[in-house]
């Protein structure tokens, strides 16, 4: 089994906010694309995932309306607002520069 992979704070947003900018997701439909698009190496669970929405619905970077999924559930679909799609340049950015960091420190003995 392999060891559980913890997030860079401030990841998670990211990931959230760049799947969504795909379409609109309920939290499990979020979850899963992450998880398939890393080949299963993160694992957002939903102790992390929600709160996460919760603060991003707060901070105005994402909507959410009740929807009736596929298989017929009520579910509460997220979108990407204008602000979002601003905030998630700045995560990317940001992102790119610290792993850009890391590599030179990995690189440099």
């Amino acid at each position: 089994m392999a060891p559980k992979r913890d997030l860079l704070p401030g990841t998670l947003d990211m990931l959230v906010l760049k799947t969504l900018t795909a379409g609109p997701l309920h939290g499990y439909g979020l979850a899963l694309h992450i998880k398939q698009r890393s080949n299963d190496v993160l694992q957002v669970d939903e102790g992390s995932l929600y709160p996460a929405l919760q603060r991003m619905r707060q901070k105005g970077w994402i909507t959410a309306e009740w929807k009736q999924t596929p298989n017929n559930q009520r579910a509460r679909y997220y979108r990407i607002t204008a602000s979002g799609r601003k905030q998630l340049g700045f995560r990317e950015t940001g992102f790119a520069e610290l792993l850009e960091a890391i590599h030179r420190v990995m690189r440099s003995v």
